[in-house]
């Protein structure tokens, strides 16, 4: 494994499953960064029926988008055929993907290491001969039961983890000329430490902590009561 890539990364590779019932389900969040990155851009992303993959490219020297058309556990064979045929080494190659030991909202980035079961870097492990490719991974959270893990990813986030999960794509766009650029190290730094926002109720008593509290006023003496509650409840002498 290489602990730098002064090359930078060539080719940026999004895991989703492709069609319409797919597009907003919590495994496509690879595909949501690269399709918004490529807006933003102004790369049109095209299918390519060699590489079975949606492709574009940012200027004509630029790094490569790939979006792989052949389902998620088929996603190496287009990483593999781009790979080779513009001899883009593993250490030049970020792909990213839904990560479920991630709460919505955070997104780490690593290079190499297991697959933790995910379909579409299997693949690609195994086409590429080698797990030493970056991973962008955007966490969309666990549904608590290894059982319903195929299920959760299937299916769309509530409209609050989509919100933690866009904004975390937002970030990372923020970071990937510097991946493209070669200061991995510097992306990377930037990107992991972001402030975690607290939740509601933990901000709640924080501002209550913080608010200022009025200076303690002098009670003035109680005017001497007369009569017979005067004498009753007044002070002894």
């Amino acid at each position: 494994m290489e602990e730098g890539n002064r090359r930078g990364i060539r080719l940026l590779v999004g895991l989703g499953n492709p069609g319409k019932e797919y597009e907003r389900t919590r495994h496509n969040a690879g595909f949501w960064l690269v399709e918004r990155f490529a807006l933003q851009q102004g790369v049109a992303l095209r299918k390519d029926t060699k590489y079975q993959a949606l492709v574009g490219r940012i200027g004509s020297n630029g790094a490569w988008l790939v979006l792989p058309q052949s389902f998620m556990n088929a996603s190496g064979r287009a990483v593999q055929m781009l790979a080779g045929f513009f001899k883009i080494p593993a250490a030049e190659i970020l792909v990213v993907h839904d990560e479920l030991d991630f709460a919505p909202g955070v997104v780490k980035v690593k290079q190499g290491g297991g697959i933790a079961g995910h379909n579409g870097l299997r693949d690609i492990s195994q086409r590429l001969a080698t797990h030493d490719y970056w991973r962008m991974r955007l966490g969309i959270g666990h549904p608590g039961d290894k059982a319903a893990v195929a299920d959760y990813v299937l299916h769309r986030p509530s409209a609050e983890d989509q919100s933690e999960i866009d904004a975390a794509i937002a970030r990372s766009i923020e970071v990937l000329p510097q991946f493209f650029s070669g200061d991995v190290q510097g992306a990377m730094q930037k990107l992991h430490t972001v402030d975690k926002p607290r939740k509601p109720e933990a901000k709640a008593e924080a501002n209550k902590s913080e608010e200022k509290k009025p200076e303690p006023v002098a009670a003035e003496p109680a005017p001497e009561k007369k009569g017979l509650l005067g004498g009753l409840f007044g002070k002894k002498k």
